[in-house]
């Protein structure tokens, strides 16, 4: 059973930068897409940007486009989001997943194992 813990969470200031790691143990993430998404207070779920296992493609939205960046590393069984020149609305809880199957790996519901989140708060 493949389980995901999310750390690096916390609070900066905008302009800021934080990484978040999600951990997996019980499965390797080899063969898994993994992704990143957030959630802002009153918001839904959005994906943020993922990882394809075959060819290690990444798809990220326009938002954080040129700010954030995934990256995995399989040798750690982790992925990586590094988020710079934060923003006030990149306020949220942000949740990695990961599928060995699926068509497109920005959408929730594609997924089927979560972690729990991890809180970042930018604030001045």
């Amino acid at each position: 059973q493949l389980h995901l813990v999310e750390s690096g969470g916390g609070l900066a200031q905008p302009g800021g930068s934080l990484r978040l790691s999600c951990e997996a143990s019980g499965v390797s993430l080899d063969n898994y897409a993994v992704g990143w998404f957030r959630q802002a207070p009153g918001k839904v779920r959005e994906g943020i940007t993922c990882i394809e296992s075959y060819d290690g493609s990444t798809y990220t939205v326009d938002s954080v486009k040129g700010r954030f960046t995934i990256s995995r590393d399989n040798a750690k069984n982790t992925v990586y989001l590094q988020m710079d020149t934060l923003k006030f609305e990149d306020t949220g809880v942000y949740y990695c997943a990961a599928d060995p199957a699926l068509t497109l790996c920005i959408e929730p519901y594609e997924y089927d194992y979560w972690g729990q989140g991890t809180q970042v708060t930018v604030s001045s």
